[in-house]
């Protein structure tokens, strides 16, 4: 029996591959090696966007203040507000993962035959009260907003909540955005509305009166643990290796290191060298290559050469062309040496 085949009986019997979060264990970091970010809508974590309507009130880090996480744990998604700030009406925080419509299909949302979803997680807050998020189409003209409580100041607690499917609009099934999975920690007077029901009202991101965690300065939100399955029964998080999880998040985000990063290279003429490289995974739609403008140097016969411009371009399948203009006056064939990261993002 082959791997695809395993994996479809899998997914159909709820036994593997149940949850649709990637990263909901925050264990991948590619991007910031677990240093702080401002959340002004960056991917923070692997497949975590951390959005602000409004800029420089919350920051986000994997692992924030050193907090033991929850039995079973390693990291977690913190969260720390830098000001006491009050949302105006078109204000939303927090972060949020963006599924892909391949992996909800299955689901038949916007049909009769809309399967309901359990959402679980770990959650710990310096605040407590009524906390929400919300559950969005691409388009954000679905949405609901799910409660949920958090009963003790700096505490783990772990929550389960179950939606049922919305038989309503329309729910993308390809390589576009399925849903948006959004916890929220504040929203302005436009942005929230009625708590567990489905609405066609745009741009809820949490039901109304829930904690505005950027309304108090320094208070924190950590989360982990999150799993989003079919059905409406919560079962244990599904752990996957380290590696599958990698590949997972490397269809949206890779990079290619600088250290000992090094590219046969054939030179087209005089000041013209290109090269190519791949990159570990299929990614989700064509990437958009991101380098230094002397992100590379090139090498004839030990001599170094830096580059001045770059047109480097990828494709879906791991294929990364490296076309850059040098400084070098011969037309022999080198080598390039990457002197900086070269990142590739697919990101919903």
């Amino acid at each position: 029996m082959t791997l695809a085949v395993n994996i479809a009986q899998g997914a159909s019997n709820n036994v593997t591959f149940r949850n649709r979060i990637i990263n909901g264990g925050m264990v991948i970091d590619q991007r910031n090696a677990g240093a702080s970010v401002t959340a002004n809508n960056v991917y923070s974590l692997d497949r975590w966007l951390a959005i602000s309507d409004t800029s420089n009130k919350w920051t986000v880090q994997q692992n924030a203040g050193s907090v033991t996480p929850p039995t079973g744990f390693t990291n977690y998604l913190g969260c720390t507000s830098l000001s006491a700030y009050t949302p105006i009406s078109t204000d939303y925080f927090g972060p949020n993962q963006r599924i892909e419509g391949y992996n909800v299909a299955d689901l038949n949302w916007g049909s009769s035959s809309a399967s309901p979803i359990t959402l679980s997680f770990w959650v710990r807050s310096s605040l407590t009260g009524s906390f929400g998020g919300s559950i969005q189409n691409s388009s954000q003209n679905r949405s609901y907003a799910f409660p949920y409580t958090i009963s003790s100041a700096n505490t783990w607690e772990y929550k389960t909540i179950t939606i049922a499917g919305d038989t309503s609009g329309t729910w993308l099934t390809t390589n576009g955005i399925g849903f948006v999975v959004h916890f929220s920690l504040g929203a302005g007077s436009s942005r929230v509305g009625t708590a567990s029901t489905w609405t066609g009202t745009s741009n809820v991101f949490a039901p109304t009166g829930s904690v505005n965690v950027v309304g108090t300065n320094g208070a924190t939100f950590y989360i982990t643990g999150v799993q989003l399955e079919a059905g409406t029964t919560a079962s244990p998080f599904e752990y996957r290796q380290y590696g599958a999880e990698l590949y997972l998040c490397q269809r949206y985000y890779t990079s290619l290191p600088s250290q000992g990063s090094f590219f046969g290279a054939h030179a087209f003429s005089t000041n013209r060298v290109i090269s190519s490289a791949f990159y570990p995974a299929t990614m989700r739609a064509t990437p958009t290559v991101t380098s230094a403008s002397n992100a590379y140097t090139y090498f004839i016969n030990g001599a170094a050469y830096t580059s001045s411009a770059s047109g480097t371009t990828a494709n879906l399948y791991g294929n990364l062309i490296i076309d850059i203009t040098v400084t070098a006056t011969s037309g022999s064939n080198g080598v390039i040496s990457l002197n900086s990261t070269i990142s590739l993002s697919a990101e919903l």
